[in-house]
């Protein structure tokens, strides 16, 4: 006899979605329509294993929740015109196909609620899993190895947030469709790489994750057949799930791509992708990022063995997903793939070029790739050196285990002395120290051991290596925690006897009074930051020379520059600049003829086409905003302004703009 209490959990994971979105539209309040749907789910565990299990479980939920609903709008005296709206409701057939057509519509409103962007991104996917996926707090908390209070807790305050936000149940409009669907897709995936890639947890995979993740991707596909990025990432999901059970070896290790067992890679997983990806092909446009992925996944099934693999195709696929999404995971991906198709030299330069990202500073598979490309150059001692670091930055217990074992297997000399590591303990260890001066210094050199790596000889530790470690953690920190950190590494440096180790390190001047930014010093350190990108130090720099207005500047476009004369067409006034600028508006527009002068880092959304003229025909990036640039000049001059703010781009404008001559 079957278990009546196992078919009310697959039929309440298999419609609970529907209810809760059903409800959501009648009552207006996604918290109180959950509420009332587990309502309906008690009434279904009292009844059915006595009664039996209804012909048709999901229109039985449905109905007793509605009822639940009426009931409560009664007992809250609501208008008699709402009570007959619900009434009419509840009378309706399910079967009917306007019905259909209307908890299709439903269920899509809740997609969008539940990843509505005033959420945080944990958020999003905390409740997306308990409204569309139907798991209960408890199994979501299992799946992501947290306690189940804090996954309450963050559902509670997402249903909080969207009705303080007064968030509506409805579809977006044309104009926001393709960025509120951007946000959805992310949701979606997240949740799937935590499954595919835990982050944390003694095991490499979190299957139960994969597969609500396709789940909640088909059901998407199901609701917009026409959206490419859609089925993109369903065929995504598809394929990367084909590969589970080879990605794991006996003892729950990884086995990387090239070494998998390609037999025991799901078939059936497999057409079903390139079933998805022909569905986005037809839907037409250009591809977008989870299209460009989906191909790149292509690449690897069609290859039958790993020497098959077509490396400048997925190299060619890297380089297009770079221009739409040129975040640096995306671009740490492209160096693996141009590592395999140009060499592991070409490899590593594009590597050793996002050492110094902020983004990647924690992030465990920048040392991990740059170890295997060390490793095929006959780098032996750096590999390991690397693989040891990539160990250390992981919160995957089964990952760590495996980067130490490659490093373990790894055979070189070992040079003489002591490590680095070591060689911070001892000195952590004086007994001169007390407790707030050792927690401060624990924290700089602790960061220290991560960029550098703790098993590397303090001989081999040098000036330039500390100064990228330490540009990369705290150069866009205020002045005075930038100071601290490198007061600690110069009596570090001492103690160990390596005086010259903070050599490219300059400590920060501490003004107190003076909040403007001018004049030739502050100016200077400005221009000659290394880690900015070219993008930001041509608008700044044009800003300053021309004295123009800030959205002047940023509505500039490529067709308007005359690079010989050095000014460019606003409306009816021109733009001029000096030899700076000059310097370097030609590496800036890279080939471009037309199009916004200044773009944005990536596509606001898969498929959104911007006004015309706000998107560059070149990239399919749109326009440099107001309030992206002006945060980005604020995090790179908190250390210049002394309250740590930062300051307004409207600083950069000199204050003695007359006679200035170019």
């Amino acid at each position: 006899m079957t278990d009546p209490y196992r078919t009310i959990d697959a039929v309440w994971k298999l419609e609970s979605a529907k209810i809760i979105a059903g409800l959501t539209r009648l009552v207006r309040d996604v918290g109180l329509a959950e509420e009332l749907a587990q309502d309906a789910l008690v009434a279904a565990m009292e009844r059915w294993p006595a009664q039996g299990v209804p012909a048709n479980p999901g229109a039985w939920l449905m109905t007793i929740a509605k009822r639940r609903a009426v009931d409560h709008i009664r007992r809250a005296q609501r208008q008699e015109r709402a009570n007959e709206h619900l009434a009419h409701e509840l009378r309706r057939l399910p079967e009917d196909a306007d019905e259909q057509q209307t908890e299709r519509d439903d269920t899509l409103r809740l997609m969008f609620l539940s990843c509505h962007p005033v959420l945080p991104a944990p958020a999003r996917a905390a409740l997306t899993l308990k409204l569309l996926g139907g798991l209960s707090a408890a199994e979501i908390a299992r799946a992501y190895l947290v306690a189940e209070p804090a996954i309450v807790r963050r559902i509670a305050q997402a249903k909080q947030t969207l009705a303080e936000h007064h968030v509506r149940f409805e579809l977006p409009d044309e104009t926001h469709m393709a960025e509120r669907l951007s946000s959805v897709l992310e949701v979606i995936y997240l949740i799937f790489n935590e499954g595919y890639a835990a982050a944390s947890g003694d095991d490499l995979m979190r299957p139960g994750l994969c597969l609500e993740a396709l789940r909640l991707g088909t059901m998407l596909a199901d609701l917009t057949p026409d959206q490419a990025e859609v089925h993109g990432l369903v065929a995504l999901m598809e394929i990367q799930t084909s590969r589970a059970a080879a990605r794991t070896g006996p003892s729950g290790e990884p086995v990387p791509l090239h070494e998998q067992n390609r037999g025991r890679w799901d078939q059936l997983r497999i057409r079903r992708g390139f079933a998805a990806m022909l569905r986005a092909r037809q839907a037409g446009g250009a591809p977008g990022p989870y299209v460009l992925q989906a191909a790149i996944a292509v690449c690897h099934a069609q290859a039958r063995t790993a020497a098959d693999t077509d490396w400048p195709r997925i190299a060619s696929l890297y380089q297009a997903l770079v221009r739409l999404t040129p975040t640096p995971v995306v671009r740490l991906n492209q160096a693996v793939a141009v590592g395999m198709a140009q060499g592991p030299q070409a490899g590593l330069d594009l590597v050793d070029a996002l050492t110094t990202d902020p983004a990647l500073q924690h992030y465990h598979l920048l040392p991990s790739v740059r170890g295997d490309l060390l490793l095929r150059l006959g780098r032996h001692h750096e590999a390991r050196l690397e693989f040891q670091r990539a160990a250390s930055l992981t919160g995957n217990t089964a990952e760590r285990a495996f980067l130490l074992r490659r490093a373990e297997l790894i055979t070189a000399d070992e040079p003489a002395g002591a490590t680095l590591g070591q060689t911070v303990r001892d000195f952590l260890s004086r007994p001169d120290l007390d407790p707030q001066t050792l927690r401060s210094y624990a924290q700089t050199l602790r960061r220290l051991c991560l960029g550098l790596g703790e098993q590397t000889p303090l001989t081999s530790v040098t000036a330039d290596q500390v100064t990228r470690v330490a540009t990369t953690a705290w150069g866009r920190t205020a002045v005075k925690t930038w100071n601290r950190h490198l007061s600690t590494i110069r009596s570090f440096a001492t103690w160990a006897g390596l005086d010259g180790l903070a050599a490219g390190l300059q400590r920060r001047p501490e003004p107190r009074a003076t909040t403007k930014l001018d004049g030739p010093a502050p100016l200077d350190a400005l221009w000659g930051r290394s880690d900015l990108s070219l993008r930001e130090r041509t608008l700044w720099s044009l800003l300053h020379e021309s004295a123009a207005p800030v959205s002047t500047v940023l509505s500039l476009n490529v067709e308007d520059l005359d690079l010989d004369d050095r000014r460019a067409r606003a409306g009816r006034t021109w733009v001029t600049w000096r030899s700076r600028t000059a310097r370097l508006l030609p590496d800036l527009i890279a080939g471009r003829t037309s199009g916004p002068l200044f773009l944005s880092d990536r596509r606001p959304a898969p498929a959104r086409t911007p006004a015309p003229a706000d998107l560059c025909p070149h990239t399919g990036r749109r326009r440099l905003s107001y309030e992206r640039a002006e945060y980005l000049f604020k995090q790179a001059t908190r250390h210049l302004d002394p309250a740590g703010n930062g300051y307004t781009l409207r600083r950069l404008k000199p204050r003695d703009t007359p006679g200035r001559n170019p």
